[in-house]
């Protein structure tokens, strides 16, 4: 597969308006404008945040002009276009905060060498509000209150900011002060994004692109999110990132290789033949850890991974051919009702006890006492205190 197509195809769900207007765009030779926003209104990022870093990188590293902008000023509104309440008004401060971890983090994907570094404060900060009002011109109020999540507060009863409004203006107004050629950012962020072309069409009679990235999954398979516990952070420790994504399902595999790594395509390629062919799941989950953990930390620290969790699970500290099997067909599970169940713990009180005492581990992982839910898999192995192991059949 040749570089560009690449470009166009690892982890894309869509481009707008078509994959073969920026094919030829790319292909004539052009230094383009290449930008990717966010706006840091939390400190950490994870492996599904990094799917549009490492496709940044990848335009960087194809010679382009690429910025990674950082939205100070759109994080004082806060884009609900994921979200089914406002976001809570942070101040500069706040802002400023939350940023100052996410450059350390994001340095583990990105080279910086080769990209540019801007906050929209430096622009948007400068607009009159009659600036404001011929950007918004361009857009209509009606477009913005039929997208589904909107609609949904709007007809629950729910408030529905006026300000938010104005977050794809400006948002627009980022892409037209840069004068963008390619926008990147997630499927969620379509609709912010078009108004980025619109402004570039209106004001420059000049037609721009949008790459939407896919999503990556979380480890129990549901989107990646905090709230749901199932994110791997870049800046977990090497044995924690490790454990986690020894606790894929293994249908993860091939997109993790894909979305979460810098491996080849010709070679993951291999992995999916190999995975339909029958090839033993945990082999290749093994080396999707090696890699990630070597990516984001080092080799020699995926090793030291490795050897701990071998010496967990897989050496004579845990003989799992050993270990007392349970049997379910039912995947998914509140961590006291599951401990119930199978015994580990002789009441729901116990059990509310071993979870708050992080005393409870799903292939290696504490069960924190804030998850709801965990999602079980076949030979899946849950460990309470230091003796007792179980192994999952579903």
């Amino acid at each position: 597969m040749d570089s560009i197509e690449e470009l166009l195809t690892r982890g894309v769900e869509n481009i707008i308006p078509n994959k073969e207007k920026l094919r030829a765009l790319l292909e004539s030779g052009k230094m383009l404008n290449v930008y990717l926003g966010i706006d840091p209104t939390a400190t950490q990022i994870h492996l599904g945040h990094a799917v549009p870093l490492r496709k940044l990188n990848a335009f960087a590293e194809a010679g382009h002009n690429v910025t990674f902008l950082i939205g100070d000023f759109t994080a004082l509104i806060g884009d609900t276009s994921d979200k089914e309440s406002e976001r809570p008004i942070l101040t500069s401060e706040q802002v400023e905060k939350n940023f100052q971890t996410y450059k350390k983090q994001a340095e583990k994907i990105l080279d910086f060498s080769k990209v540019k570094v801007h906050h929209n404060s430096e622009w948007l900060k400068n607009l009159a509000f009659e600036d404001i009002i011929k950007l918004a011109y361009h857009f209509s109020a009606g477009d913005f209150y039929s997208r589904e999540l909107i609609k949904k507060r709007l007809n629950d009863g729910l408030h529905v900011g006026l300000h938010e409004l104005l977050y794809p203006v400006m948002q627009g107004y980022d892409s037209y002060f840069m004068d963008t050629d390619i926008q990147l950012g997630g499927t969620d962020q379509t609709f912010n994004m078009q108004a980025g072309r619109i402004l570039q069409k209106d004001l420059r009679n000049k037609e721009s692109f949008i790459i939407a990235n896919g999503f990556l999954e979380g480890t129990d398979g549901r989107k990646m999110s905090k709230t749901w516990n199932n994110a791997i952070w870049l800046n977990d420790l090497p044995e924690e990132m490790y454990g986690k994504i020894m606790s894929l399902k293994d249908n993860l595999i091939v997109q993790y290789f894909t979305l979460a790594t810098n491996m080849p395509l010709e070679k993951i390629e291999e992995v999916k033949h190999a995975l339909s062919g029958g090839d033993n799941p945990m082999k290749w989950k093994k080396q999707l850890a090696q890699q990630i953990v070597t990516e984001l930390h080092s080799s020699i620290l995926a090793d030291g991974a490795q050897q701990d969790f071998e010496k967990k699970f897989q050496s004579h500290d845990l003989d799992t051919a050993n270990v007392p099997v349970w049997g379910t067909k039912q995947t998914d599970w509140d961590p006291v009702e599951l401990l119930v169940a199978t015994s580990l713990a002789s009441s729901k009180s116990d059990a509310k006890r071993l979870v708050e005492q992080n005393a409870v581990e799903l292939n290696g992982q504490v069960v924190s006492h804030q998850l709801s839910a965990i999602s079980l898999k076949n030979n899946d192995i849950i460990k309470v205190g230091k003796k007792k192991f179980l192994k999952i059949h579903v």
